[in-house]
């Protein structure tokens, strides 16, 4: 009877081993390279949702100047509104109009509406642009809205100067949107 032979043994010499090692650290650094994107994404994130609350409160406070055109001009902010200014947490105690509204948008900037102060911590400020004209020749007012937050990563300064200087010393983080809103004279 035969005996089937025996394969030789062969020595790996921890090649294996070092295939395995290899794989790993490239791996890890594949799983490295997911970890600061999904950093990044959160930052950005992060940005686009303190983008549109900014427009939220941009569109907010322009609709109800629009609405109240008559008092528009008692709109207007001597500084920064919001974050760090002196407005009420409750506005009930206000009559309805200017006042109340800047109140309402104060604690929209503040972030309260989220239950927290100081969640979203924007700033506003109302220019006057134009002054109406009632005689001819007749000239709408023109207002600048402006809204600013702190951003989470430097960009460009605004060239918008409401609050600035508010956001520390940089103003590489400070965002700024702006639009404006033009009331008619009806009467001309």
């Amino acid at each position: 009877m035969l005996k089937p032979a025996m394969p030789a043994r062969r020595h790996a010499g921890g090649v294996t081993l070092i295939e395995v090692l290899v794989s790993v650290v490239i791996l890890s650094f594949g799983l490295l390279g997911l970890a600061n994107l999904q950093g990044k994404l959160h930052v950005a994130e992060a940005e686009a949702f303190q983008r549109a609350q900014a427009v939220l409160a941009l569109s907010d406070i322009s609709e109800r100047i629009s609405a109240n055109r008559t008092q528009a001009a008692s709109y207007v902010s001597a500084g920064p509104i919001g974050a760090g200014d002196s407005q009420p947490a409750s506005c009930a105690a206000l009559a309805a109009g200017p006042a109340r509204d800047l109140c309402e948008w104060s604690n929209t900037l503040k972030g309260t509406a989220e239950g927290t102060t100081n969640a979203f911590g924007g700033r506003g400020c109302i220019t006057e642009v134009q002054a109406p004209v009632v005689a001819p020749p007749c000239k709408p007012g023109i207002y600048q809205v402006t809204v600013t937050w702190q951003g989470m990563v430097k960009s460009a300064s605004p060239a918008l100067s409401c609050a600035s200087g508010s956001y520390g010393g940089d103003e590489g983080y400070r965002r700024a949107i702006s639009s404006q809103v033009t009331v008619g004279v009806p009467a001309c």
